[in-house]
């Protein structure tokens, strides 16, 4: 009896299971100095720079045990002195991050809340880190990952000013819902990535609000071998906006090499639709990138698709980058050529293509693990077919600098074991 007794207790014993509770604080402060001399338009020539310095402060809180995963980010975006002194109030609290995260077995899990959604090299959805508030979505996401090279995910969102007993307008200039099914496949040298996206816009027939939907369908394929990197996109935009049709594409390349341990280059070129300005056809042909992470494309001083020049003439963006890093010290050299995809007019005659040059120089200094300094300064050489899409004055200096600290710490870690 002792005997079958042993051997029940062992049997017991190998089935217990060690579980883990994982919290982690961690800390994202930054604060960033601007002049901003022409920067997103060119500069009047009643017009002043302007200096300010924005700040992010955010904290992290990231739970997960077995089978959940909870993440809280509250988060604090301000210019300096924006509020007085002795304010009671700061207006510019939210939460950047606020989901749950539910594994239901290996390969099948879904996430709710706001989250932020990135995907690819950012260019239709990404999480703008570079401004302040950054970007996030209310969504629902679920993710398939039927093994190690294969990722599926679909999303969804529908949005609504606040809770309703009836139907009530859309008030806030962006999606009314959307839908989105991302696919991504690694092969040894190669990955693939598949967007179709599904975006309904509100708009209004009289008082009466309407929801048309586009749809952005496309690919983007990545090619690695040792120090060489090649990839290329192309997106399709049709559907309806307002009820407008839509017909814009959009393409890029880009080739990268690391030429030794410091050095790397990389050229490349982008092509987003636009429309003739003489086009009278109420058909959208300008491509729009959306939800993507604008601000790393196009050039630093943001004169294309951040906040600006939708459905307008398109843009062709050719470039290359020369790139240093050594120990703590990085610093990067990108020159933009700007076209315009269509043609611009001016007084009824058609105008040159071209749009500008600008340059980009930024430095980087890793001071500790989780202390950086950036810094960086940009110029742009307008044409007049920049003034006749800008205005200003394309001789009025046009250039911006910054200077920025971002603070990373981990606050807290604990992991604790459970046994079950």
């Amino acid at each position: 009896m002792t005997k079958y007794i042993y051997t029940a207790l062992i049997a017991l014993l190998g089935t217990v299971t060690v579980s883990a509770q994982q919290f982690d604080i961690n800390a994202d402060l930054r604060a960033r100095f601007e002049n901003r001399n022409g920067y997103g338009t060119l500069k009047p020539d009643t017009e002043k720079a302007a200096s300010f310095i924005s700040q992010r402060t955010r904290l992290v809180f990231d739970y997960s045990f077995k089978n959940i995963k909870l993440r809280v980010s509250p988060q604090n975006v301000k210019t300096w002195g924006d509020v007085a002194t002795n304010s009671k109030t700061d207006a510019n609290s939210a939460f950047h991050e606020a989901y749950g995260e539910i594994k239901m077995n290996e390969k099948l899990s879904f996430k709710l809340g706001r989250q932020e959604i990135n995907y690819d090299d950012a260019r239709i959805f990404g999480n703008v880190d570079w401004a302040m508030q950054a970007r996030s979505h209310d969504a629902f996401l679920l993710k398939l990952n039927p093994n190690t090279k294969n990722q599926i995910h679909f999303g969804l969102a529908l949005n609504a000013n606040k809770e309703t007993n009836f139907y009530e307008n859309y008030a806030i200039p962006q999606y009314k819902s959307l839908q989105y099914l991302w696919y991504h496949t690694d092969f040894e040298k190669l990955n693939l990535s598949v967007l179709a996206l599904n975006n309904g816009m509100p708009y209004l027939v009289g008082t009466e609000e309407k929801v048309d939907y586009s749809q952005t369908l496309g690919s983007r394929l990545v090619f690695k071998n040792g120090a060489l990197s090649i990839d290329g996109a192309a997106y399709l935009q049709t559907g309806k906006i307002a009820d407008n049709s839509v017909n814009a594409t959009y393409f890029s390349a880009n080739i990268s090499y690391k030429a030794t341990t410091n050095f790397n280059t990389s050229v490349g070129f982008e092509m987003l639709s636009g429309k003739d300005q003489n086009d009278t056809s109420t058909d959208m042909k300008s491509f729009n990138p959306l939800y993507g992470t604008n601000h790393k494309f196009n050039g630093y001083m943001d004169y294309f698709y951040v906040g600006n020049h939708t459905n307008s003439v398109g843009l062709t963006d050719v470039y290359a980058t020369l790139g240093y890093e050594k120990n703590k010290f990085s610093a990067k050299l990108t020159p933009h050529y700007f076209a315009s995809a269509a043609s611009i007019y001016s007084a009824g005659e058609k105008q040159d293509n071209y749009l500008g040059t600008e340059l980009d120089l930024t430095i980087g200094y890793k001071m500790y693990d989780n202390v950086t300094f950036d810094a960086g300064f940009s110029q742009m050489f307008a044409s007049s077919s920049m003034e006749v899409l800008k205005a200003g004055n394309k001789n009025a200096g046009n250039n911006w600098a910054f200077i920025s600290i971002k603070i990373n710490p981990n606050l807290f870690s604990n992991k604790v074991e459970t046994k079950l």
